[in-house]
């Protein structure tokens, strides 16, 4: 049988995730792995330098189909930030469940759990670039360095509690993962109630009124 002469990455994904399924762990090299696959090994290298950077690429492709599936939703484009991030939480975790026998094997590495924060570093990335799109409201104190901390404060606490989730879901053994549609729905909630700056810029707006009025009084 003639060699395929072409390999696109969601072939690559698609062959790689097969192999893990079968047999319980990568490919020894990437020369058996295009062999059994029928290409050259050449191909593989034009699209990942090696078997972790494919594997950071599964995880980035979960992330943007959950965008993808997102940008075809009219409604979701007039969601504001909470209801944005719950959308996205909700499809990203049932293209996870569609693929829950491999991110198990993936991240539950308890041998070497430097594997799969590897795995997810490049999610990390892209996560943290959607967070930063959804301009999440922070208290404006026209401080240009308190801003930045604040902003990245939200983004570290968002990809941390995005592990969390993932923690959950991946212990979670209720029918259809209710539990983890529970869990999504009370965490997001309760950190937009925290960050929610409405209550503070009142209190700071009325007490600069009463700044401003004892200094006319004086």
């Amino acid at each position: 049988m003639a060699k395929k002469k072409t390999i696109t990455e969601n072939n690559l994904i698609d062959f790689y995730m097969d192999y893990v399924l079968e047999h319980g762990k990568s490919p020894h090299s990437v020369y058996k792995f295009a062999k059994d696959n029928n290409f050259e090994e050449a191909l593989f290298y034009n699209h990942f330098g090696n078997f972790k950077a494919l594997e950071q690429k599964i995880f980035t492709a979960f992330f943007h189909n959950a965008l993808n599936l997102l940008a075809t939703n009219e409604d979701y484009q007039s969601f504001d930030a909470r209801n944005k991030l719950l959308s996205f939480y909700y499809t990203f975790f049932e293209i996870l469940t569609a693929n829950r026998s491999y991110v198990i094997h993936a991240l539950n590495s308890e041998d070497k759990p430097l594997n799969a924060i590897k795995s997810l570093s490049k999610l990390k990335s892209e996560f943290s670039d959607y967070i930063k799109s959804l301009e999440i409201e922070t208290f404006n104190i026209d401080q240009e360095q308190i801003e930045k901390i604040q902003q990245r404060t939200i983004v570290e606490t968002a990809w941390l509690q995005l592990l969390v989730t993932i923690k959950f879901w991946m212990d979670d053994t209720s029918a259809g993962f209710e539990k983890t549609d529970i869990f999504i729905e009370k965490s997001l909630k309760t950190s937009f109630d925290v960050i929610n700056t409405q209550p503070l810029k009142s209190v700071i707006d009325f007490g600069k009124f009463l700044f401003k009025e004892r200094m006319q009084m004086n």
